[in-house]
Formats: C-alpha cells, structure tokens, sequence
C-alpha cells in the first residue's frame, strides 16, 4: 500500500484550503493512506474526515528544533511514497528534506526546495485561487485543477448547534489575527443592525474575541446569550455556518470555514485583496471591498497590526443587505 503525507503547518485556513489535496489524491488512489501534518492546534478542523489516515502536529511550544527533529524520526519510520509540501516556511523544507520520503513535492519559494523531485511555480496576486495553486502540487497525478475544500462536522456537532438554527439566522465573523483585515467595529455595528430585521444575528469567534462580540451586540440592542465566541469549537461553528441563511466574514479563518460547508458566504477584504486567492468557493460567494482606489492597498500579503497610513480608508465598504 502507498502511502503519502501532506505538510502544512500554516494558519487554520490554510489547512482548509490543503484539504482539496487530501480529497483529489484519495479520488485519484482510493487505496492509498494519507496522513497530515499540521500546527499544532489546528488538527481539530481535520476531524472525521474521510480520507485521512492520520493527524499529525507539529507543537513549537515544546521547542522547534526538537519537535522536528522528532517529527522528522517519526516520518523515516513511515517510509512515505510521497510527501507534499505545502507550506513554504524553511522548518517544513527541513522536515520535508530528512523524511526519508521516495519522491517529495512542493513549492519553488521553499528555501529547502532544491530537495524536490517536483518542483512547483508558486505564484501568488495574479488571480489564482490558493486551492488551485495547492492542486499544482498533485498535478503530476492528474487532479483536477479546482475542487472545494471540505471538513466534517459531524452528528453531536450539529446537534450542539441545532437550538440556534430555527429561522432565518445569520452569523457574523467579526475578528481577525490581522487588525487590518478586520472590517472596523463600527461596520459591523451597522451590519449587525441591518441583518436583525431579518433574523436572528449570532456573533462567533474564538474565546479571544468575545469582548468584541460583546460590545458588537451590546450597540445593537440584541442579547448576550446571540455570543457565541468562545463557545463553539471549530466544527461545531462550521455546523452552525452550515445551516445559516448567510455568513458575514473578513478575509480570515471563518470565511474558508464557510466555504468548506458550502455555507453561503459575504467576505469583506479590507488591507487585502482577492486576486491574492483566498476568495470564498461556495455556490453562493460574495466578496464587498472599498470601491475607493487607494494606492496603499493591499499594504501586505495578510494586512498589518495597524494601518501604515493611519486612515484604514480600505475598511469603508458598502454593508447593507
């Protein structure tokens, strides 16, 4: 039996957006086991998934070199016929290079890519999806050059959620680890009082960002128990984003949550800019940004902690519905 794994150890979206990898190689080599490596705190969003074999982390916090010098012994032990590198970070090239793998893939901006047998162009602000750019890596084997991500929510998730999804409800992802990605507050505020005329409105996010949420209701004039932050683990927030009548996101986690879910999805792109590739793929995709042209934006790959010009005009989009 064959057997791969599939590096990458970057932000939880980006394990989402790895996800087509994982599903067009089992498609493709039903037989085959895969297994994963990911950071450590984001194998949750891997759960239930069908076509994994194994999850493995990769936990810096108990000393970077020694967790690869372990993870690198443990791979040597697999004997894998295929590693697929995603991640473009030099401590996966490491990894990548001592796993003993027969045949290795990745990315040409690897510092430690001249270890690849397949070696792949990655280009990114010209418009192609970061799925496509992942399925490049199993072109070789003849994946189809675009599938949505998928994660699995499975029963006890949904019926976790299920006393929130009576009537037309709509959740809204207002945090993001990048300041400058997040739609400011006070849009939210005005997003938030548009949307409750139609519905129930929920606030989600991780425990980190139920201050947020709370000041969010708190404007509106809608209850506490509407803050789910902190309250839902990842596939129990992808349940909820399953059954929602749409999703309002930034440019972060939750929108490929909502995409691996088919949920339908409003993606707000402040500092950043869609044709980096991390637009949303459900059916029903929408993506709102400032109609201003402003010669600052995108000001990086994922925004900053503070606006470099000091206005975040880039936050001044259109919200209403």
């Amino acid at each position: 039996m064959q057997r791969f794994l599939v590096i990458q150890t970057a932000f939880l979206g980006d394990v989402i957006l790895a996800t087509p990898v994982i599903s067009e190689l089992k498609r493709l080599h039903p037989e085959v086991e895969i297994d994963v490596l990911v950071r450590k705190g984001n194998e949750a969003i891997l759960a239930n998934h069908p076509d994994i074999h194994e999850v493995f982390t990769f936990n810096k916090k108990q000393g970077k070199w020694k967790e690869m010098m372990r993870l690198i012994r443990l791979f040597r032990s697999k004997k894998y016929d295929e590693l697929i590198n995603l991640q473009r970070f030099g401590s996966s090239g490491i990894i990548t290079f001592l796993s003993g793998a027969k045949k290795k893939v990745g990315f040409d901006k690897n510092p430690f890519s001249f270890c690849y047998d397949v070696k792949i162009k990655h280009e990114i602000g010209k418009g192609k999806h970061e799925v496509e750019r992942n399925l490049e890596c199993i072109a070789h084997h003849g994946a189809k050059s675009l599938v949505r991500p998928a994660v699995f929510p499975s029963d006890e998730d949904r019926a976790k959620v299920a006393p929130y999804t009576h009537g037309p409800f709509y959740t809204l992802a207002p945090a993001s680890v990048w300041f400058t990605k997040q739609l400011p507050e006070k849009k939210w505020i005005e997003l938030a009082t548009n949307l409750k005329k139609k519905g129930t409105v929920y606030l989600v996010g991780g425990p980190a960002d139920f201050e947020l949420c709370r000041r969010i209701l708190e404007a509106v004039g809608l209850p506490p128990e509407n803050n789910l932050a902190g309250k839902l683990n990842l596939l129990e927030s992808c349940a909820l984003f399953e059954k929602a009548t749409r999703c309002f996101v930034n440019d972060s986690g939750p929108l490929h949550m909502a995409t691996a879910v088919n949920a339908p999805v409003t993606a707000f792109f402040c500092a950043t800019v869609p044709r980096f590739g991390f637009g949303p793929l459900s059916d029903d995709s929408e993506i709102r940004e400032t109609k201003e042209a402003l010669i600052c934006r995108p000001c990086g790959l994922h925004g900053g902690k503070i606006c470099p010009e000091g206005h975040f005009k880039c936050g001044r989009i259109d919200v209403s519905v």
